[in-house]
Order: C-alpha cells, then sequence, then structure tokens
C-alpha cells in the first residue's frame, strides 16, 4: 500500500491528520506546508499516482537559482493532506503546528531540453525522473512560480535510507535573487500567522485528555516516550500513596492494640514495632533527601557577584555501564554532537570548545542565540547538535557539516545541514558566578531564562528514573543518557558527580584485510571489515582494533596469514591509514560500536563509529553479513 508508511507513524485517534486513502482521480496539484514540529522546515508536496509525493524542505523552496535546497524524501501522503492546516498535538508524531503556505498546480517538464528550453513533458516522464532521482517540473502556485528540479544526492547518510535530495530553481522569467521563504508568514488559505495557527482554538487541534508531553522537548518521538514514563511515575506515586496509607492505618490499629494488650512482653512490643510500617518514614526521607540538601544548599551555596569568567573547562562525565534509578539523581538525554560554552555578552556569542578552540564562525546560524536569553551577560554549557528529520541528533551529520574524515583528515564542509544549540547548565548570569549553585537550581534558573527558537534548545531532564529514560533513548538509537547529582556544583574537571551511560550496538562484519602493526603491538595493527550489499558488492565499513589481547592477536594471526591473497575483496574505496594486506572473505567478527557516521563525507559509503572486536563467528555465512542488520531511522513529513 503506498501509504503504509503514513499509517504506521500515526495514531489517527489522537490526531486531526486525514486518514490514509489513495485518491482514485488523479490530479496535478501541488502544497508547501510551513511545520514548526522538531524544527522549523516546509514540506513540499506533489500530487501525482493518487498520493501527495513528499520532500522535507528545512530552509523552504527559494525562487533564488544559487540556493540548492535540502529536501528530505519522506513517506507520501494522502491528496487529502492538501489543505490540512492546524496543530498536531504534543506526543504524536510531526507534533506541531502546520500552515498552507502556497498552492498550485504543477507539470512534469521533459528531461531532454529542445533548444536549451525545458518544454511540457507526460506523466510517464514524471514517474520515469521519479525513479531515476531527477525530476523536473513548471510549478504555478500564488507564491512558487516557474521551472524547479528535485535531485537526488548521491552521496548516503547512515540509518537515512539515501533520502536527501536538493531543490532547485531554474533559470526563468520567476527568479528572485535572495529569496527567502522565512520572509513570509501567512498562510493562503486562511491569512493567519504561524503563532495565530499555534494559539487558535478553531484550529484543526485534537484535544487529548492525556498529560501534554513536554513542551520544550518538541520532538514528538521524545514526548511521547515521556509522556509514557510520566504516566509510569504517577502510577508508582499512587501505589506508593496507597501503601503508605494502608501502613497508617495498620500503625494505628497497632499502636491500639498495644494499649489494650498489657500483658504481652517487651520482646512482643518490640516486634510489633519492628513490623509497623518503618517503612513510611524511610521512604519520606528517601524522596525528600535530595530537595532538603539543596533547601540547605540555597542558603549557603548563593550566586556569588564576581566579573564574568573568559574561560571555561567544562564539567566532564565519568563512564559507567549500566543505568540505574535514584531520587537524589537527574537524568537526561545524551545529545551526541559538539561540546560547547557559550557565552553571551553585548548582545553577541563567543562559543568555545572543551579544548578551548573558537567554534563561533563555524556555526553563523546560531549568532541570534542572544535573542532567545532573557539576560544581558550569561555563560552556557552546552552542546551543538545537528538533528535528523525526527530530531535525533545524529553525529554523522555533525561530521558532514564540519567536513571530518576518518584518520584526522578533513573534507569541505556541508554548510546545509543546519545545527542548534541544546543548553543544559548555566554557570554565569548578570554579574553572578552559579558555579557553586546546585544543578537543580541551576536547571530551574536556566529554564526560566530561556526562550527555545530555531538556534537554541532547553534541555530538559527527568527525575529518579534512570533506567526508564535508558531504554527510552535504545529504543530511539540515542548515544546514551547522563545521570547528574542534583546537588552537585559544577566542577570544571572530571567527576563523579555527573555519570555517561552508553548505548552500544552489535552485528556481525565479514574481514577482508588487516592492517600493518603499529609501535609495540605485534600481528597486526586492525581488521578491516566489509558489509555485503544487495549487489552482494564486500562495501568497506571501517577498521577495529580494540578488542584484542596478546592471546587473541596471535591467534587470529594465524588464520588471517591461512587466508592472505593479492586480491583486494572490497567494492570501491577502502580507506586506511596504513598498508593494508588483503584475504580472502571468509571470516565473520562480531563487533560492538556506537553508531555509524558517513565515510569521508565524500560518498564512499558509511562507517562503523567506535568499534569494539567481540569474537569470531564460525556458525555465519559471510553472505548473511548484508546492510540490514543496520538500526533504521525513519524520517518526518
Amino acid at each position: 500500500m503506498a501509504l503504509e508508511e503514513y499509517k504506521r507513524k500515526r495514531r489517527f485517534e489522537d490526531t486531526p491528520e486525514p486518514p490514509p486513502e489513495v485518491a482514485k482521480k488523479k490530479g496535478n496539484r501541488f502544497v508547501v506546508q510551513k511545520h514548526d514540529a522538531t524544527r522549523l522546515h516546509y514540506d513540499f508536496r506533489l500530487e501525482m499516482e493518487g498520493v501527495l509525493k513528499s520532500w522535507a524542505v528545512p530552509k523552504g523552496p527559494s525562487l533564488d537559482p544559487a540556493d540548492k535546497r535540502l529536501a528530505m524524501h519522506v513517506e507520501d501522503h494522502p491528496v487529502s493532506y492538501f489543505d490540512f492546516e492546524g496543530t498536531i498535538p504534543e506526543g504524536n508524531y510531526g507534533a506541531g503546528s502546520v500552515m498552507v503556505w502556497d498552492v498550485g498546480t504543477w507539470a512534469p517538464l521533459s528531461p531532454v531540453p529542445v533548444n536549451g528550453k525545458y518544454v511540457p513533458g507526460t506523466e510517464a516522464d514524471a514517474v520515469a525522473m521519479l525513479a531515476k532521482g531527477d525530476l523536473k517540473f513548471r510549478l504555478n502556485g500564488k507564491r512558487l512560480k516557474g521551472d524547479f528540479a528535485l535531485i537526488k544526492m548521491k552521496g548516503r547518510r547512515p540509518g537515512s535510507k539515501g533520502n536527501e535530495w536538493l531543490m532547485i530553481k531554474k533559470h526563468d522569467e520567476y527568479v528572485v535573487e535572495g529569496y527567502d521563504a522565512g520572509d513570509i508568514d501567512e498562510s493562503v488559505l486562511s491569512k493567519r500567522s504561524m503563532d495565530d495557527i499555534a494559539g487558535d482554538a478553531r484550529s484543526r487541534e485534537w484535544t487529548s485528555s492525556r498529560p501534554a508531553g513536554r513542551g520544550r522537548l518538541k520532538a514528538a518521538w521524545l514526548a511521547d516516550a515521556v509522556a509514557r514514563l510520566d504516566q509510569k511515575k504517577k502510577q508508582k506515586t499512587t501505589a506508593e500513596n496507597t501503601e503508605n496509607n494502608d501502613a497508617e492505618d495498620a500503625e494505628k490499629s497497632e499502636n491500639r492494640r498495644k494499649t489494650t494488650a498489657k500483658t504481652k512482653s517487651t520482646s512482643q512490643v518490640a516486634a510489633v514495632q519492628k513490623v509497623a510500617p518503618v517503612a513510611k518514614p524511610e521512604k519520606t526521607n528517601t524522596t525528600s533527601s535530595a530537595t532538603s540538601t539543596v533547601s540547605q544548599a540555597n542558603s549557603a551555596d548563593a550566586p556569588q557577584k564576581r566579573p564574568m569568567p573568559t574561560t571555561i573547562h567544562p564539567m566532564l562525565a565519568e563512564s559507567i555501564e549500566k543505568p540505574f534509578d535514584d531520587p537524589d539523581w537527574l537524568f537526561e538525554i545524551k545529545w551526541d554532537g559538539y561540546r560547547a560554552i557559550a557565552f553571551i555578552e553585548n548582545g553577541k556569542v563567543r562559543l568555545v570548545s572543551r579544548n578551548q578552540n573558537e567554534l563561533t564562525t563555524r556555526y553563523p546560524e546560531l549568532k541570534d542565540m542572544p535573542e532567545f536569553i532573557k539576560a544581558k551577560t550569561a555563560i552556557l554549557d552546552g552542546e551543538v547538535v545537528a538533528l535528523d528529520v525526527d530530531g535525533r541528533a545524529s553525529f554523522s551529520l555533525m561530521q558532514q557539516r564540519t567536513g571530518f574524515r576518518p584518520g584526522g583528515k578533513r573534507a569541505a564542509e556541508k554548510a546545509d545541514v543546519p545545527v542548534l544549540y541544546y543548553a543544559f547548565d548555566v554557570l554565569y548570569l548578570d554579574g553572578y558566578d552559579w558555579r557553586r549553585v546546585p544543578l537543580e537550581e541551576r536547571k530551574k534558573k536556566l529554564a526560566s531564562i530561556l526562550e527555545p527558537g530555531d538556534s537554541l534548545r532547553y534541555s530538559d531532564h527527568y527525575e529518579a528514573q534512570g533506567k526508564a529514560l535508558f531504554e527510552i533513548a535504545r529504543d530511539k538509537k540515542l548515544e546514551g543518557i547522563l545521570a547528574k547529582k542534583r546537588n552537585s556544583f559544577y566542577e570544571e574537571r572530571r567527576s563523579r558527580e555527573w555519570l555517561k551511560i552508553k548505548i552500544r550496538h552489535r552485528m556481525e562484519c565479514v574481514i577482508g584485510g588487516f592492517t600493518e602493526p603499529e609501535g609495540t603491538r605485534a600481528h597486526f595493527g586492525s581488521l578491516v571489515l566489509g558489509l555485503y550489499d544487495k549487489q552482494e558488492r564486500l562495501i568497506h565499513v571501517g577498521q577495529v582494533g580494540s578488542g584484542f589481547d596478546q592471546k587473541l592477536l596471535t591467534e587470529i594471526s594465524k588464520v588471517l596469514k591461512k587466508l592472505e591473497t593479492k586480491k583486494n575483496p572490497f567494492y570501491g574505496e577502502v580507506e586506511a591509514l596504513r598498508k593494508v594486506s588483503w584475504v580472502k572473505p571468509e571470516l565473520v567478527a562480531e563487533i560492538e560500536y556506537a553508531e555509524w557516521t558517513e565515510g569521508a563525507n565524500t560518498g564512499s559509503g558509511p562507517k562503523l563509529r567506535a568499534p569494539v572486536f567481540l569474537g569470531l563467528r564460525d556458525d555465519k555465512d559471510p553472505k548473511e553479513c548484508g546492510f540490514d542488520q543496520t538500526p533504521a531511522q525513519s524520517s518526518t513529513g
């Protein structure tokens, strides 16, 4: 079914979006919907084959040919979505306000120009061009007019299913240099602004009896998961209250019994007192210990009036293996990006890395951060992240943005990968140093001065339930979580007061070679790994040099020597810093890894991040080791 993915992502009893029905008659309309979801973007949709073929365009369509707009090809939408305008409630996929920004008709252009000009094409041309990844068309809308092209990008980001396209305006009489869709904030249907739609009770918003998700999260996948977590917490609290009430009744009953039972021995009375719910004061003390600690700290550890520091060394977390629950700790999502201290002063922001490198000019779209901070001077701690279309931090996208290449090499930066700043701590504010104030109070202050915008978000926290948040992070393919003592001060060093719990994945890879050893290491440096694609070609996915002891190096080296060959078993480029010796692709290694990252930023394919060797698998056929083992990630529309 053409709309199966659209249907799978939505709960139609909870959202006002139209049901998944394929239109019986064909049309040639197009619509652009401005969508303030995880981040503001524009959904470009073409009516075709009974559905709306859809692309999410982060910066919006442009009438300037110089603008090559990134467009993420997302799931087909029903034709009835054409005039949808309103609000998708928090907790639902794509939560946020939707405006009909432009409407009109479209027509395919012939893929072959005549005398240098594009001429009208046929519907068959459109289907063929879409399949090929080079769709040329003409728009006749209220705002968008003229010839355009949607071109599929050759490079493939890991987990994205190769859905990156570029939307480009062709040179014609409708060109407008410097065009910015963001300058227009009015619906072509209702004449309302995005703020009007978000606050209008008449908009097609479904009202839920469930508690609303935390608005500061914005990402629907996280808000929905947190709503379930909050519900479990409420159920647990209700159960505990019931238990405590029962305990109080039992205690009162026991006291009455003890008053009348004067013939009982002292030992019997002591035993009864032990059975009577001493658990209640213990539970009360445990629950309120962190709060009382913060209250005591507030009087002794208030913000100190000091000049604004010019240098901050970020507080770092110790690593632990397993999540835990504890009321004295706060738990946060670990945003997988680049750590940065933000100095706000005189309406400007200066970004500095954990190694004291200047980052300000690298991320020009963050220059408006001061507009969203209710303070004249401030120092924030946070993470610069690139979000995928579902609002999940992607280290791969960050690598593409910065031009990172394996082995410390660099490629051209991809400025069309947008970033934002997730703030999770405030260290200085309007003349006062907050580093000796307990974390919980710092987080409250940060939330009160921050107004989430396009470039800035507040990183929320969750109390006590580290295990549940860890499972959410695992299910959503995130890097992990952080645990922070709620009464901890900000120390400019690595500390046990902050802990990080990372999520690791496993898969089987084919060994296609090994590199020369380095330094004191014997036998080999690392194993060169690959996976088979759908054409049964072995594609290089990285090297693994961790997880070996001396005994294992010796044993595996003996097996590798027997399989050595002069023929390279890989298809395409193999990126390695040291000389590679090839082996017949007959060995399967089980690998643990953090995530996929983009290889070389030049379309050479995804690479494993932080792989660790776990062992050889003699029960696996190398041909079974394909890319279908990779965790899938969905995209938004």
